[in-house]
């Protein structure tokens, strides 16, 4: 059987609970709620406001973890202290109840035996402190993966620095400062965030959610200092149990699109290889390409 995978055109914050009801999935116990805080500079994420209505239908704990760059890419999110004062700057501990999961260590190992690159995965320690995970993802393109969707979240997202190293080397090495020298290829870098994906959806076990908000569609990701400016309208927000099915509807979506800034933006999908994630994760088999879109 397909997964399901709602959508509506209407982008505003009661939506997005809407959405959430049409998976009629009630996340057990302490939710950890992972959303991108967004870089400082950085112009298109989703503000706090946005994503209030949801966060507190769930009464959830906004989670976040540490970056891999630092000065020299312009970001300030590579240590707690920078980071937890840029989320009281964008606004999210006024808001919420705010967890950055690798703010101390030492970092939680899992294995991922049947990974394509990584053997293991390196996430903050304190996810083992939630029983279930609500997954708000702002899609949009993204310097390096091509696109930023549900699977790159949960990769990249979930990831300690080390974790994202890791990733990011295609498991050659954990240390941060090392990465950027060798940074995986086009095919190892998706086939290193699908694995280890498939550590933090095997970890939750079937208690995950999954909203994609298709809005400030720029071809850079939240994480840019300066990132371009949206090129393409606002499309929709999507919900699904299904990382794969969310993220490859999302991505028809922009190909259906008669958008004249739909050929910029799929360039720097295509340009990266970032479908490769979703065949990979696919082809891990903990989700499907193939799905039913129910607009509501």
């Amino acid at each position: 059987m397909k997964p399901k995978v709602y959508f509506t055109r209407f982008v505003e914050p009661g939506k997005v609970v809407e959405a959430y009801h049409m998976l009629s999935i009630a996340l057990p116990g302490r939710i950890a709620v992972k959303i991108h805080s967004g870089e400082k500079g950085n112009q298109n994420y989703l503000r706090p406001e946005f994503w209030r209505p949801m966060v507190d239908e769930v009464n959830g704990t906004i989670v976040e973890c540490n970056t891999a760059y630092g000065d020299a890419a312009g970001g300030v999110r590579d240590n707690t202290e920078s980071h937890w004062k840029l989320l009281e700057e964008h606004g999210w501990t006024k808001l919420f109840d705010v967890d950055l999961m690798d703010a101390e260590g030492p970092d939680l190992v899992w294995p991922i035996p049947t990974g394509k690159v990584l053997r293991e995965n390196h996430v903050g320690k304190n996810i083992a402190n939630y029983d279930s995970m609500l997954v708000l993802v702002h899609f949009k393109g993204h310097p390096m993966g091509g696109y930023g969707g549900a699977l790159k979240q949960l990769a990249i997202g979930c990831a300690s620095r080390a974790g994202k190293a890791l990733i990011h080397s295609a498991g050659r090495t954990d240390d941060r400062f090392e990465t950027w020298n060798m940074h995986a290829d086009s095919v190892a870098f998706p086939e290193a965030m699908a694995d280890a994906a498939m550590s933090i959806v095997e970890h939750f076990q079937g208690r995950m959610a999954f909203i994609s908000v298709m809005k400030n569609l720029s071809v850079d990701c939240d994480c840019c200092q300066v990132a371009e400016d949206p090129c393409m309208k606002d499309i929709g927000i999507l919900a699904s149990l299904d990382p794969v099915a969310i993220d490859q509807a999302c991505i028809d979506l922009v190909m259906s699109s008669d958008d004249p800034g739909r050929d910029h933006f799929m360039e720097r999908v295509e340009s990266r290889n970032g479908i490769h994630t979703i065949e990979a994760a696919a082809a891990l088999g903990y989700g499907s390409r193939e799905y039913d879109l129910v607009e509501f």
